[in-house]
């Protein structure tokens, strides 16, 4: 339970780091390419606002900011997730000196060989 609150937190902060590269690194050059466009601001106007209705706009702007930050989040995650499930296969591997196999997994490793061993008896009693 732990693991997964410290999880969200981390996850949280991730969030707002990659929000502000996207927005302070990655838009500003990508501004300058679109001859000072900010993409931020862009939308498609559906209702201009006239006296007290207000303007009714869909903002593909900031759906562009969100993917890109769902696009590097996503990415590292993945990263991440390859990373530790590369370790964890070794550490499951009890043949893998390497690593220090975790308890539970060498035991299962041990009955399963002593298996072995009851199976080769029984099969040369018939």
């Amino acid at each position: 339970m732990i693991d997964l609150a410290v999880g969200i937190i981390i996850g949280t902060a991730f969030n707002k780091v990659v929000s502000t590269i996207v927005s302070a690194v990655i838009m500003p050059p990508l501004s300058l390419l679109t001859d000072d466009v900010n993409l931020s601001n862009k939308k498609w106007i559906l209702r201009e606002a006239v006296d007290s209705v207000e303007e009714v706009a869909i903002g593909y702007g900031e759906l562009i900011e969100s993917l890109l930050d769902f696009g590097i989040i996503a990415f590292t995650i993945f990263v991440m997730v390859k990373f530790i499930n590369r370790f964890k296969e070794k550490s499951e591997d009890p043949s893998n000196k390497e690593v220090e196999t975790p308890k539970n997994i060498a035991l299962l490793s041990s009955m399963e060989q002593l298996l072995r061993e009851q199976n080769a008896i029984l099969k040369n009693e018939k």
